[in-house]
């Protein structure tokens, strides 16, 4: 399986918007490009919305019928590890190996020697093709990787074989995750992570690092932009070495997770990747389900007053809704407004607030950010929420699809 050169994560908590979220792909499509789809969940959303990986599939396979996609589309067991990777087997075909809780684990004196042995060759001033200056590597840099970063990948490795074994070589996509740490990868850490995977034989078609700065859920880049455009690039470059190094596929592609709304990084990393003729792949995740909330507020009625609700209930439960993302959100608290402001607002208002558009007058990003993380608390609605993205369908939809398109699709590939 090929995931192709430009393909985009569309992560959707509560599986209604399959189709307007690949009416946005098939837009940008028809200008020329050609992104693939991915549905992508994780374990921990279908705890919450209490779903399964056949509704994700189901999705994905009705979208692509009702809309007559001919092109190759994907679902993905999203940051899975080998305690939960079983339920996925047979409804994902693309699979993110989540590896970064064991990042500085101890791995024995003798894996870490065999690891530096097998890099001797690579000691001294290293030059990269097309990077402005040499690595320099020492021993004691290798082994400060291998001490690091051998025992994630090897848990890489043990999820992939038993994905070799449950489907088949060639049968499924494997991503390697490893973003959500406190402290970034750098391009020579990634070089070797990827000497890594190769030495273990997985096959990896895109992987996703930390970078520096912040990726927080649903709002803009945090960070030093020049300093991301100095490590994205050299990322891309020791990818470029990488693959023909150490003999991994020849797709493989950087990954950007919670890549939704980074508007400011998308003109760096589309310049680079159209520099090298490279491809990339996008997570946009939860961005769909705040185009849901949206969607209900500008539909207006009792689509505003449940908008309102999920709010108040939001606003009263953040410290259990924020906890499990503590390391991907930054809410000033002081910032949000009170319930009983939110109450009195008019659907554009409250819309506004929530809308991702750097400049509004209304954008909220504390706000955003937790309606963000509290889709559990639309799950615990069920049916009184479900029933009202049925009868929304078409205002929900089109905020969907207006959310991919105009707001990340045309900004990243310069459409």
């Amino acid at each position: 399986m090929n995931l192709g050169k430009y393909s985009i994560g569309v992560g959707d908590r509560f599986t209604y918007q399959g189709k307007a979220q690949l009416r946005a792909i098939m837009k940008a499509n028809e200008k020329g490009l050609n992104i693939t789809p991915v549905w992508n969940k994780s374990n921990r959303e279908h705890i919450y919305v209490g779903t399964v990986p056949a509704d994700t599939r189901k999705e994905a396979d009705e979208a692509v019928k009702a809309l007559n996609f001919t092109g190759a589309y994907f679902v993905d067991a999203d940051h899975i590890n080998l305690t939960t990777v079983s339920k996925y087997v047979e409804m994902s075909d693309f699979f993110t190996l989540d590896v970064a809780s064991f990042i500085g684990k101890e791995s024995s004196k003798e894996e870490v020697d065999a690891f530096v042995e097998s890099c001797e060759k690579y000691l001294g001033e290293l030059q990269i093709p097309r990077m402005d200056k040499p690595l320099h590597i020492t021993k004691e840099l290798l082994c400060e990787i291998a001490d690091k970063f051998l025992a994630a990948t090897q848990h890489a490795a043990e999820i992939y074989a038993f994905l070799i074994q449950a489907k088949g070589e060639g049968n499924f996509i494997t991503e390697v995750s490893m973003d959500e740490v406190e402290s970034p990868q750098t391009p020579v850490e990634m070089l070797f992570i990827l000497k890594m995977l190769a030495n273990k034989g997985v096959k990896v078609q895109t992987i996703a690092p930390k970078f520096t700065g912040r990726f927080n859920k649903g709002v803009d880049y945090v960070g030093d932009l020049a300093q991301f455009a100095k490590e994205f690039e050299e990322d891309v470059l020791v990818i470029d070495f990488a693959v023909k190094e150490f003999g991994l596929p020849k797709e493989l592609k950087l990954s950007v997770h919670s890549g939704s709304d980074k508007f400011s990084i998308y003109p760096i990393m589309a310049e680079v990747i159209a520099k090298y003729d490279k491809g990339l792949h996008l997570k946009t995740a939860g961005t769909t389900w705040l185009e849901e909330v949206i969607g209900l507020a500008v539909a207006g009625g009792e689509g505003l007053e449940l908008a309102k609700k999920i709010y108040e209930n939001s606003f009263n439960r953040q410290v259990e809704l924020c906890a499990p993302y503590a390391d991907v959100i930054d809410i000033d608290a002081s910032k949000l407004p009170s319930v009983e402001e939110v109450n009195g607002w008019s659907s554009e208002k409250f819309a506004n607030t929530l809308r991702h558009i750097p400049g509004h007058t209304d954008y909220n990003s504390n706000f955003r950010q937790l309606i963000h993380v509290a889709y559990k608390v639309a799950a615990e609605m069920g049916k009184e929420y479900t029933d009202l993205l049925v009868k929304y369908a078409d205002v929900v939809g089109s905020c969907v699809e207006e959310n991919i398109y105009d707001r990340h699709l045309k900004r990243l590939f310069s459409i």
